[in-house]
């Protein structure tokens, strides 16, 4: 008959506040409207997960959850997300016919292991102990990997090859087809005259004697100002500083070398 040992404090705290943050996180993960926002919530739930698991003497098991599933995972994920770009509308598009169906089946599927799972840890039958799975391996570390490459090899490769894929996939997504030659260093340098536009880099704002904000034009060396060293909101709000025709007056005097 196995022994049952009480957990103390310690462990019904983390146990509850770690738990509790996971939960919400996965609530929040659901709830969300936005798809980075979800990306952000699975990784709480994540982190949460990884301090369970070093809390119940598996820290092998903790520092993959956080450096594989929160650190890469999670980041590609998140990565891919910003920079493709998720609109709320492509939600409703079903682009290959017969996924939501499936999502639910698999759906179901999952609860139903998860109900099996929990029903078989909450009565106890045929459980060991941690402390007794990983003596019989030598430890934690060992005991996973004997378990990867022999019980779980299948599944091991196909997450593997499922990680490889996401990758692959991110890169697809987020490659550029060029449908013309790309310019020469030479080719853009002579765009920059010939479009009509700035050569250069623009004046920066508050260029101005006794005067560094914002919303101060830049004095260009003729002594006029520069109105598009102004940023548009303030230019189109006509917040621009005014500026005193005398301050301008006594730069110019001042460069020239003369005294006030």
């Amino acid at each position: 008959m196995n022994e049952v040992i009480e957990p103390n404090l310690g462990e019904t705290l983390v146990f509850w506040i770690c738990g509790g943050l996971a939960v919400v996180g996965a609530l929040g993960m659901v709830i969300s409207r936005k798809a980075v926002h979800s990306a952000l919530w699975i990784a709480l739930t994540m982190i949460n997960l990884a301090i369970l698991y070093v809390a119940n003497s598996a820290p092998f098991l903790g520092m993959v959850q956080v450096v594989v599933y929160t650190g890469a995972v999670m980041m590609l994920f998140l990565f891919v997300l910003m920079v493709v770009g998720v609109d709320s509308s492509d939600s409703l598009i079903e682009t290959i016919k017969g996924q939501r169906v499936a999502a639910l089946l698999l759906g179901v599927g999952l609860t139903i292991m998860l109900v099996a799972g929990l029903g078989a840890g909450l009565s106890g039958a045929g459980t060991i102990g941690l402390d007794a799975a990983n003596a019989a391996d030598g430890g934690n570390v060992q005991g996973l990997a004997r378990l990867m490459f022999s019980d779980y090899i299948i599944a091991f490769q196909a997450t593997g090859a499922l990680l490889i894929t996401a990758a692959v996939g991110a890169m697809v997504l987020t490659h550029r087809e060029y449908w013309q030659p790309r310019k020469s260093q030479r080719e853009l340098s002579q765009d920059r005259f010939t479009d009509g536009g700035h050569p250069g880099n623009k004046p920066s704002p508050g260029v101005y004697a006794r005067h560094n904000a914002v919303d101060t034009p830049a004095l260009l060396p003729d002594g006029s100002t520069s109105a598009i060293s102004i940023p548009a909101p303030l230019r189109a709000r006509d917040d621009a500083r005014a500026i005193d025709v005398n301050d301008i007056t006594n730069v110019r005097r001042l460069t020239e070398g003369e005294s006030e």
